[in-house]
């Protein structure tokens, strides 16, 4: 059978190209070694399951292993103490009794006397009774016992859940007295911290007891760019696409900052849509797909840059587990709005539970101390949305529509133009705005102007490493050309002269010889327009608005 890329539970290596997570194993491994307590607590779909898929069998030699997941258990196995106890135990022997090394371990007494119960579904079986059996089963076992739980916070809004999470932690503070697993692992979005975010009691003495034993877990779970060039290498033995692997290995990563999802759903369009049918065109401009004949043309930054348009403009499981935590956390959205759309910088302070939820539903990262949005397809998907809540500005967005013709020529975009035509409109419908609303909404200007003309063919995006020195690059990418847009404010002729050098220099990190400069000056007396710079051998086009 041949193997695809997989976008869709866990990925499994005889179906499907995957990384190799060897190294991530034994870094987990570690965490069990030392009998930690732990949470493997990642945004949806970034790999966790198949983590734990792979991690039970890297185990089994060292250590049985009962991996559960408790979206497996419906709404009523937690309709209290009894039934949820009962639930539980038939899970777990079930889990036991298709695992044929654990029926070779010699604990058939524990095992047959807890069926019984659970068969006979004994209505005082409780937490209590069942702690006791699995404390009776680690101690009969002929090896360490590894309890992992899957999707555990798919439980977490009931107090069910706390009960039995107070008990793993009675155990597993007494397991040097008591029988008890060697580790726990709880693995989803919500780490043991935060899962008190979910849970709606006003019984407070009973939410604090499990929260303080668990070991901070900081294994990277992102893919690395090595290991996308592994995965892309396995593809090329089979489809000999003749691609340059280095160079899409880094693009994937530099795009996806190695979220798993993205970077397999990028794949899978590029292998899949763009290949098998044809379907750039879905993006905007008809006859585009005869640009990818074939595999070969497909496997090339212009066939990615195809790909991260058509994953721009889908609608995913991913996206929409974003969006749903955008209505369910307004303050979460404002926070992502002021670093996005204002350019603030946001400090990470510890404890700050906004900023925490950010990293923990995998929209932000740290870096330096401060927040950043995770991934380049995050930043642009999420300025999407918010400039389309722009309503009150989109009269320069119906300016570019009308207009668009004129700024493709010959298959390319004339840059130029679009910055021309842009201070034009500027000047015209926000010259005599006042600085406040210049300084929040100058870039959102633009960008409500530029997204009409390259929309379907083209990508753009904010350069990380400008966004929060008082200055924006805007990097755009059309058909396979790039331009650098940089938008700053006005202040004054020694501070722009020293904004044109950065640029320049800037430029050659892109092996560009032309940039584009947008001044945002509040002084009355400026002096509007557009002219051309020549430094050496690199020219600028700039506007004054």
């Amino acid at each position: 059978m041949a193997r695809v890329f997989n976008v869709s539970a866990d990925c499994k290596p005889k179906l499907h190209y995957m990384v190799d997570i060897t190294e991530r194993l034994q870094k987990i491994k570690e965490f069990i070694d030392r009998g930690e307590y732990f949470t493997i607590n990642r945004a949806r779909q970034y790999g966790k399951t198949t983590t734990l898929r792979a991690l039970r069998g890297y185990l089994q030699e060292e250590y049985l292993v009962v991996s559960l997941d408790f979206q497996r258990l419906g709404a009523g196995s937690f309709a209290n103490e009894n039934r949820f106890s009962l639930a539980f135990a038939r899970y777990f022997l079930n889990v036991l009794r298709q695992d044929k090394q654990a029926a070779a371990e010699g604990m058939g007494a524990v095992v047959r006397e807890l069926r019984e119960v659970s068969e006979a579904e004994k209505e005082t079986f409780d937490l209590f009774e069942l702690f006791l059996y699995l404390s009776r089963f680690c101690e009969a076992s002929d090896k360490p016992v590894v309890l992992m739980i899957d999707e555990v916070d798919s439980a977490a809004n009931n107090q069910i859940f706390l009960d039995f999470l107070a008990q793993l932690r009675g155990y597993y503070i007494d397991r040097d007295e008591t029988a008890a697993f060697q580790s726990v692992i709880l693995a989803g979005v919500y780490d043991i911290k935060n899962l008190k975010l979910k849970i709606r009691t006003d019984d407070e003495h009973r939410t604090n007891s499990p929260w303080n034993i668990a070991a901070d877990f900081d294994v990277d779970m992102s893919l690395s760019g090595q290991g996308i060039a592994g995965m892309l290498e396995e593809y090329e033995q089979d489809h000999h696409t003749g691609m340059d692997i280095r160079e899409l290995a880094e693009l994937l990563y530099e795009y996806t900052s190695g979220y798993p999802f993205l970077v397999s759903r990028i794949c899978k369009l590029m292998d899949e849509r763009i290949v098998i049918s044809g379907d750039v065109g879905v993006c905007g401009n008809a006859g585009e797909e005869d640009d990818f004949p074939d595999r070969s043309s497909v496997w090339t930054k212009a066939g990615f840059l195809a790909a991260v348009r058509i994953l721009l403009a889908e609608e995913n499981t991913l996206f929409e587990s974003l969006d749903n935590k955008l209505i369910d956390f307004p303050e979460l959205k404002e926070m992502l709005r002021r670093l996005l759309l204002n350019g603030r910088a946001i400090e990470y302070v510890p404890g700050d539970a906004g900023i925490r939820m950010a990293v923990m539903f995998g929209f932000v990262t740290i870096e330096d101390g401060m927040a950043v949005v995770a991934n380049r397809i995050f930043e642009t998907r999420l300025y999407n949305g918010f400039l389309a809540e722009q309503a009150r500005h989109m009269e320069i967005s119906q300016r570019a529509v009308d207009e668009k013709n004129q700024f493709i020529v010959d298959g390319q975009l004339d840059m130029e133009r679009v910055i021309c035509k842009f201070a034009e409109h500027y000047t015209e419908l926000f010259g005599e705005s006042n600085e406040k609303f210049l300084e929040d909404h100058g870039r959102c200007i633009f960008l409500l102007y530029v997204k009409p003309i390259i929309n379907g063919t083209g990508n753009y995006y904010i350069e990380a490493r400008t966004r929060t020195n008082r200055r924006t690059d805007v990097i755009i990418d059309f058909l396979g050309q790039q331009y650098v847009v940089e938008m700053k404010l006005w202040r004054g002729m020694e501070y722009n002269r020293r904004g044109e050098e950065q640029l320049m220099d800037y430029l050659d990190a892109y092996h560009l010889k032309r940039g584009y400069m947008i001044s945002f000056n509040l002084n009355k007396k400026k002096q509007a327009g557009v002219r051309r710079i020549v430094l050496g051998d690199k020219e600028l086009i700039e506007a004054v608005v």
